[in-house]
């Protein structure tokens, strides 16, 4: 099978080998009511209240949406608005197994942060193939590798209920060939199970890209505009598989993530347990606090990841990380002239022209980037990892998308 294109990255897999400890419950925590895509959550708690670790706060608020249950126990301090990461603002606290998932709070757990019974609430006649990602191919994070070494049965389980509620036929893990440990582990657990495969996929980033990871389990290709469902395949965190089983087996929603703590800044690198809503530096505090002055922080892995403005930026659902650097690694890159060597498309595992949007962009030609196909860009940093002149290819992409978006809404393109 041919492999999509990507990039070769250090992994700095530091804490691969550091089972996740439970930090002590924090002073407080800040629940926003947005931590999936879709609409907020609506709360149904007051000021004043005293709750239970475990109890529902918020309702979803829509029929894409999660409901959010309180990761700790106490009281309702205050309801305020609180602005998220990329500038937007919310509101912030400080049946059947589709439905069973929407009440467990579950969402994606690797980052995307899309409400996991909404993707299962699919007719079961569709379902060819459910891919599980154990890739985990951002640097640094080490979270999923911890499940599968740790709860890897809780894994195995959760692809049994999908066999058995939704009726599905096959299942494929899908792991880099740097994980030979979790490889190892998956695929004892799964010897006696015919309908599931452990997949051996080579280390290159983005491999845990829905699309790219679809295509390199299955062969499959989800065209622009599609999801996998409509290529037969449902894609599933391997964490997020773990949470579902948890819910399931126990009644316990999401209250708590296991996140990969590292960084140059970082003095003890570890992977905690957090309660959901812990103010970041209350988790960094837990791991020795600094031993520099961290100049970026980031939710995710250097590739994908956002800065955070502050400390008291919360660990949503779906941090899977939070790393700190130093001087050194955050110092901003000096960007020169492109000199069209072409490594930018080269790398790009979807075979787009990076410097052509980049100049379809600045020329502000929409039909350009509509041709170009912008919109297939998943923003992965490939572009940028690899460009000897350092633009800000990634960054351009998106704001690109932005503007053919826009374009399109005003109805002057096709």
């Amino acid at each position: 099978m041919l492999f999509l294109h990507g990039v070769h990255l250090k992994h700095h897999k530091h804490t691969a080998d550091i089972q996740p400890i439970s930090m002590p419950v924090p002073k407080r925590v800040i629940i926003p009511m947005t931590m999936h895509i879709g609409a907020p959550a609506k709360p149904i708690v007051k000021v004043g209240e005293t709750v239970l670790v475990g109890q529902r706060i918020a309702e979803a608020g829509g029929a894409v949406s999660s409901p959010i249950y309180s990761s700790v126990s106490g009281k309702v301090m205050r309801i305020e608005e609180f602005t998220m990461t990329n500038g937007g603002k919310t509101q912030a606290i400080a049946a059947d197994l589709a439905a069973a998932v929407r009440e467990s709070g579950v969402v994606g757990l690797g980052g995307a942060g899309f409400p996991t019974g909404v993707k299962l609430a699919v007719d079961p006649a569709r379902i060819e193939c459910v891919v599980v990602n154990g890739a985990e191919c951002e640097p640094y994070i080490t979270s999923d590798t911890r499940t599968m070494l740790d709860d890897g049965e809780k894994i195995v389980r959760g692809l049994l209920l999908l066999k058995k509620y939704l009726n599905v036929p096959k299942a494929v893990i899908g792991i880099e060939n740097n994980k030979a440990k979790c490889i190892a582990n998956m695929t004892k657990l799964t010897a006696e199970h015919d309908f599931i495969t452990v997949k051996k996929l080579p280390a290159v980033y983005p491999q845990g890209g829905e699309k790219v990871l679809v295509y390199h389990t299955t062969g499959k290709t989800v065209e622009e505009g599609k999801l996998p469902i409509d290529a037969g395949v449902i894609v599933i965190n391997c964490t997020t598989l773990a949470a579902i089983t948890t819910y399931v087996e126990t009644g316990m929603p999401l209250v708590e993530k296991c996140v990969t703590v590292d960084g140059s800044a970082v003095k003890e690198p570890k992977n905690v347990i957090v309660p959901i809503g812990t103010p970041v530096g209350e988790v960094f505090e837990y791991c020795g606090g600094f031993s520099e002055e961290p100049k970026k922080i980031l939710y995710g892995g250097p590739m994908m990841g956002i800065a955070l403005p502050d400390l008291e930026a919360p660990v949503l659902k779906q941090t899977n990380a939070i790393l700190a650097f130093g001087k050194r690694e955050a110092k901003p890159v000096k960007s020169t002239a492109c000199i069209r060597c072409g490594r930018c498309a080269a790398a790009c595992p979807f075979s787009l022209i990076p410097y052509e949007i980049e100049t379809a962009f600045n020329l502000k030609n929409a039909e350009a980037l509509d041709e170009l196909k912008v919109n297939l860009c998943m923003e992965c940093g490939s572009c940028s990892y690899v460009c000897p002149a350092k633009r800000n290819l990634a960054q351009t992409n998106k704001l690109a998308k932005a503007m053919l978006r826009e374009h399109q809404q005003s109805g002057k393109t096709r």
